[in-house]
């Protein structure tokens, strides 16, 4: 797993316990590994599916549900997370653990977005807007890491 922001320390108090609040998201990619799908937030800019989990759902679950919710898509998630972030979501809002989940999804499928949030396939070697200006960065690495067989599917 990759880690950003520090995030391994708030990974291990999540570990022991219920950590409020808690984002998960998944970097949903096509199988050549060129592709990401993204969902245009209306403050946040293009960002990959995902939001804050609810009461005792887990992280890997909520993410999923998010998936389904903003792209009507439902492929398979890697049990581990790919990334680890500190963040916050928007002004105003507390700082927050956010886990990042991996699955490989068909571009064929179409995608079913939530109302106003517009979700697309967006090409890694193209950059987007987003409040998270690292974040092409970081899933640029993941999929190197991939490429490489330093992660296994």
């Amino acid at each position: 797993m990759l880690e950003f922001d520090g995030a391994r320390a708030w990974l291990r108090a999540a570990l022991a316990g219920a950590v409020e609040p808690l984002g998960a998201e998944v970097w949903v990619l096509d199988p050549a590994l060129e592709q990401i799908v993204l969902v245009r937030h209306p403050w946040r800019g293009l960002v990959p599916p995902g939001g804050k989990d609810e009461p005792g759902e887990c992280p890997r679950d909520g993410a999923a549900r998010e998936l389904a919710e903003e792209a009507g898509l439902r492929p398979r998630l890697l049990e581990r997370p790919a990334a680890a972030a500190v963040r916050s979501f928007g002004p105003g809002l507390a700082v927050s653990l956010s886990l990042s989940y991996a699955a490989i999804g068909d571009p064929e499928q179409p995608l079913i977005a939530e109302d106003g949030q517009p979700a697309a396939w967006m090409r890694l070697d193209q950059g987007w807007d987003s409040c998270f200006p690292d974040d092409v960065l970081r899933i640029r690495r993941y999929v190197q890491l991939l490429r490489s067989g330093s992660f296994a599917w």
